[in-house]
């Protein structure tokens, strides 16, 4: 699974770097928009909109 995610993530930050090229600027130190790691889960049937809402979630401090 790690080879499909390193490959999404490669084509992805390309393309964004592309689109935007200030993120170039922003992300210079890490020289990088990813991080070296990923998560993959299933979310069982949930309705698309609780999804979103706790994707959301992610972003905020606890």
């Amino acid at each position: 699974m790690a080879r499909p995610v390193n490959n999404l993530k490669d084509v992805s930050s390309r393309r964004l770097r592309q689109e935007f090229p200030d993120l170039t600027h922003q992300y210079y130190r890490a020289n990088k928009l990813w991080s070296g790691s990923y998560f993959a889960g299933s979310v069982d049937g949930a309705p698309l909109n609780v999804v979103k809402q706790y994707i959301k979630q992610q972003n905020r401090p606890g």
